[in-house]
């Protein structure tokens, strides 16, 4: 056998571990252990079955490892990690389908938290210990001597007690704040965030959705139906619709006002996640505040995932979160190696302003930052929101929800409000400032990424794979075939392409102009300022995208559709909002 002549090349431990794996067999585990020196735990001497169980994690792992010694738990790594090793040898003569298989496990690993996480060691030498030195006053900055004794004379005695721009976190009333400052504050008044942006969101919204019994997303997440908007008591639609833009902000009754962000005061805003996303990569918690809308009003996660290069493919995601764990694994067969390169690039970390290793940071415990994948969750999108980076003073930027990726092979412009001309110019300044809040001086102090231009197109050609979801209603051109579509979602076509006037900034077949608008909402509101031009995205698979509009304001198809007969003034029926939205299901 070619195994076995294989094996029979490596060294004995390795043979040892090899052999158990490929026969199962623990007649070679007690006088290999010994050899090795390998102490078994108490409770498995005379089981060596059991031993070699605990090794390659059988079903017989509900050992009490609180009964294990300390050179007993460095023999058992030891002997784990020679076990793990020979599984990677087994695997490479293992078949095509067996190596493509996940991990098993409750959780999937996050290499990214392992890198970013130290590991708690033993006290063993005596240089690990803590000295008087160590532990003295003689590191604080005012206890250091002048260059000078003059320096006494001088104004605050030759040191510098204002604010340090290097040294002060972003948003510090005083000098010389600490992390330590921050994180208390952001953790005491976190439940007051949050119990305030909920208040808000109830006054606004119904928050328990309505789920279609038919429609889903790609991989078969419920789509909610809406309009969720709270109207002003006894008012109906139809009476909303019959205001004028005047009267309706005389009476302060737009029921789509911008959604704000749950921390924008005090220079915070910033990357906030979803709670769903959170519970498999906790790297991403934020102390001071949490998401905001319920998940149902969400993208799946794990959304699905498709390429342009591989159409016949479908969802190639297989119910997997794309990560700098398993992007080699699923992809390695299907992208090229420039392609797989920019991939690994979308799936590493780089520091940003809520998310890096400084004091000036959101997080419990210094990060490696957040990958752009973190987001564009699989290439689409989680609904993880932040601030735009494109305005100021503070009060005048607004919330911006994570737009999909899919399609982005057609678009020409990129960014809410930049207008960057190619991917690559984009990818390029998400790196240098707007993870940063569009400040690359906050960029240099935190970790600014300056990318080669090589790493930069290699990114640009991944993002250029994702494709949208099949539209098996649509023909070539983008149109509706009759012979598959209901007589409401017909309907419905005609107004998107008349009266409802969507084709103008949506047109067919990828339903995107690669142009900016402005709606002038500012018309309906009474205290807030309006968005100003804003990029049209693409309509696209829409369905699998909500909440919708930039700020994620608009919760459901159903809303949009209510803010743009209010904004456009169009005057559409019940029935005629009812087709419209069907049209965009098939999207």
């Amino acid at each position: 056998m070619k195994w076995t002549r294989e094996r029979d090349r490596k060294p004995p431990y390795i043979r040892f571990f090899l052999g158990a794996r490929k026969t199962g067999s623990t007649r070679e585990l007690q006088p290999a252990m010994k050899r090795h020196r390998v102490k078994p735990p108490a409770g498995v001497k005379n089981s060596p079955h059991k031993l070699y169980h605990i090794l390659i994690g059988g079903p017989e792992m509900s050992l009490d490892w609180r009964s294990i010694n300390e050179k007993s738990v460095v023999g058992i790594i030891t002997a784990v990690a020679l076990g793990a090793l020979a599984g990677s040898v087994v695997l490479l003569g293992a078949p095509q389908g067996a190596r493509s298989q996940p991990p098993t496990g409750d959780a999937p690993a996050d290499a990214i938290a392992e890198a970013q996480t130290p590991k708690e060691a033993p006290m063993e030498r005596p240089e690990q210990k803590k000295t008087a030195h160590d532990l003295s006053d003689v590191f604080n900055p005012s206890n250091a001597l002048p260059t000078s004794e003059a320096l006494f004379d001088q104004q605050d005695r030759g040191q510098m007690l204002g604010f340090d721009f290097y040294r002060d976190p972003l948003g510090a009333m005083k000098p010389g704040m600490t992390f330590e400052d921050f994180f208390k504050a952001g953790v005491a008044n976190k439940p007051k965030a949050m119990a305030t942006q909920r208040k808000l969101l109830e006054s606004r919204y119904n928050l328990e959705p309505k789920l279609d019994p038919a429609v889903k997303m790609s991989r078969g997440k419920p789509i909610a139906v809406g309009p969720t908007a709270k109207l002003p008591a006894g008012m109906k639609w139809e009476a909303l619709d019959k205001l004028s833009p005047a009267e309706i902000r005389e009476r302060d009754i737009f029921p789509y006002k911008a959604l704000p962000h749950p921390a924008q005061g005090g220079g915070l805003g910033g990357q906030v996640f979803p709670k769903m996303e959170i519970k498999m990569f906790p790297r991403l918690e934020r102390y001071d505040i949490e998401f905001d809308l319920p998940e149902a009003f969400l993208p799946e996660f794990p959304p699905a995932m498709f390429l342009q290069n591989r159409p016949e493919l479908g969802d190639v995601s297989r119910g997997e979160v794309v990560s700098i764990n398993n992007y080699y694994r699923l992809f390695k067969d299907i992208l090229t190696p420039v392609q797989l390169d920019g991939l690994r690039l979308l799936v590493t970390p780089f520091p940003q302003e809520e998310f890096n290793p400084t004091n000036d940071r959101k997080t419990a415990q210094p990060s490696l930052g957040v990958t752009c994948l973190d987001c564009h969750t699989n290439g689409h999108t989680s609904g993880a929101f932040h601030i735009n980076p494109d305005t100021r003073p503070e009060q005048r930027r607004m919330r911006l929800d994570t737009v999909s990726l899919r399609g982005l092979f057609n678009q020409h412009i990129h960014g809410s409000k930049r207008s960057l001309r190619s991917v690559e110019d984009f990818t390029e300044f998400e790196q240098r400032s707007a993870y940063f809040n569009g400040d690359e001086i906050h960029a240099i102090k935190k970790g600014m990424n300056i990318l080669d231009r090589i790493q930069v197109t290699h990114m640009a050609q991944m993002q250029n794979m994702f494709d949208f979801p099949p539209a098996p209603k649509l023909t070539v051109t983008g149109k509706l075939d009759p012979a598959k579509a209901t007589a409401g979602e017909i309907e419905g076509e005609k107004l998107f392409f008349g009266k409802a006037q969507c084709s103008t900034c949506h047109p067919a077949p990828t339903y995107l102009d690669n142009q900016m608008h402005d709606l002038h909402v500012e018309r309906f509101l009474k205290n807030e300022a309006g968005d100003g031009p804003i990029k049209a995205f693409t309509l696209r698979g829409i369905k699998d995208s909500p909440p919708y509009l930039h700020d994620g304001r608009l919760l459901t198809l159903e809303d949009t559709v209510e803010f743009f007969n209010l904004v456009l003034e169009l005057k559409l029926t019940p029935k005629e909002k009812t087709d419209l939205v069907d049209f965009m299901r098939q999207l």
